[in-house]
Formats: structure tokens, sequence, C-alpha cells
């Protein structure tokens, strides 16, 4: 049996904003060892399900997806972001001049 794995994915480095970070994805892990093809050396696989990915507006949604399908699943919970204030004057404070 495939184990899924529901997460939401970080943003990328070449987003500024966090637009697409918001919904969660449920894909497979791989159960089938890689192999090298020998003729032309790609790396290769007989597991179709690693190329399955769905994306999914909320967790619970995934989760339901999850278990009326039958999958065996992890959640892994999204790190929570941690904001530092900046301000511009703060780099010709007065405290920072000598």
């Amino acid at each position: 049996m495939a184990k899924a794995r529901i997460y939401q994915p970080a943003k990328t480095a070449m987003q500024s904003g966090r637009g697409n970070a918001a919904k969660w994805i449920l894909d497979f892990e791989e159960t089938e060892k890689r192999f090298t093809d020998p003729l032309v050396g790609w790396v290769g696989s007989d597991d179709t399900l690693t190329q399955v990915k769905l994306k999914f507006d909320s967790r619970d949604a995934a989760v339901a997806f999850a278990e009326k399908k039958g999958l065996d699943y992890t959640v892994e919970e999204p790190k929570t972001r941690r904001l530092v204030p900046k301000n511009y004057s703060d780099n010709f404070a007065y405290s920072k001049l000598s």
C-alpha cells in the first residue's frame, strides 16, 4: 500500500508573497527503488504514484480525501512564521552611531 504525505509547501525563493503557499499538497512516497537506464543513463522508476501531486484548499479536505480512498497518510504541520518588524529609521538610530 502506498503511503501519502499531506503538507503545506513553503514559498519558493522566486516569490515575494505567499500566494500559492496557502494550498495543501498530497503526494506519495516512493515504494520502489529507482534504477539507471544502461543505454542513456537516465534515472527512472516503475512507480507512477510518485508523479501524482494533488492540491487541496484546506488540510481537512486533503485528510478527508485520504480517508475516503483508504490511504495510509501522515500530516506535516507547517512551521509558524516569525516576523521581525523592521524600520528604515533604525539604521540611523543614535545608538548605532557610536
